[in-house]
């Protein structure tokens, strides 16, 4: 006869064991939240530079023009 600990265990694992789509979500979630942090942080550090070079063009093309 089983005890309530290996019911609940056996139901446990029955209810949730097979099922990764919860696992597999969380990793992607993560995943997709840490591409957001790389991409805001490459822009905020070359939006900078990015600026300067945008102005140096354009003032290069009013002078010609």
């Amino acid at each position: 006869m089983l005890t309530s600990y290996e019911f609940l265990a056996t139901y446990l694992r029955a209810r949730f064991g097979d099922d990764e789509r919860g696992a597999s979500l969380v990793e992607y979630a993560l995943l997709v939240a840490l591409i957001a942090v790389v991409c805001i942080v490459a822009v905020t550090f070359l939006g900078k530079s990015g600026k300067s070079k945008f102005n140096t063009v354009g003032q290069s093309i009013n002078a010609a023009g």
